[in-house]
């Protein structure tokens, strides 16, 4: 779905005019209408207080252009329900909500995450537990956390 079709489904949805969208993001009713029509998206800024005012991620507000994947676990993050918060409520899109929230990491360290992933995930290939480790080790040395 392109971002003016889920911009006007959004507004829709919680029962707005366009006039009552524009006064809960600080624009104009001819801002909301031009994005409505695709004629202008919103700026950055924007797209922040819509994302709070919402309770949306900017990643589904914008037609989800990107896999986001938990820069910690490693998890997608297809839905905005699995998205991590920061303290303020707003979203943390690089992060699922069970490895971040509230402003603090659930994991201190890799290791400790290591030993979740071996207790709790699936074993479908019956590896041993040093072989799982290495493996999700192997994985989590790519994510933007454990760099």
């Amino acid at each position: 779905m392109e971002m003016q079709a889920i911009l006007k489904q959004l507004r829709e949805s919680n029962h707005l005019t366009q006039e009552q969208m524009a006064m809960r993001v600080m624009v104009t009713r001819q801002a909301v209408s031009r994005w409505e029509n695709g004629e202008t998206q919103p700026n950055t800024e924007t797209l922040k207080l819509l994302s709070k005012e919402f309770n949306v991620s900017i990643n589904t507000l914008l037609g989800s252009p990107r896999q986001l994947v938990c820069q910690c676990c490693g998890m997608s993050l297809s839905e905005d329900g699995l998205i991590s918060r920061e303290v303020d409520g707003s979203f943390n899109e690089d992060y699922c909500k069970w490895c971040f929230a509230d402003g603090e990491f659930t994991y201190t360290s890799k290791e400790s995450l290591l030993d979740y992933l071996v207790s709790h995930m699936p074993n479908p290939d019956h590896l041993d537990e040093e072989e799982r480790r290495i493996q999700f080790d192997s994985y989590l040395s790519q994510l933007k956390h454990w760099k």
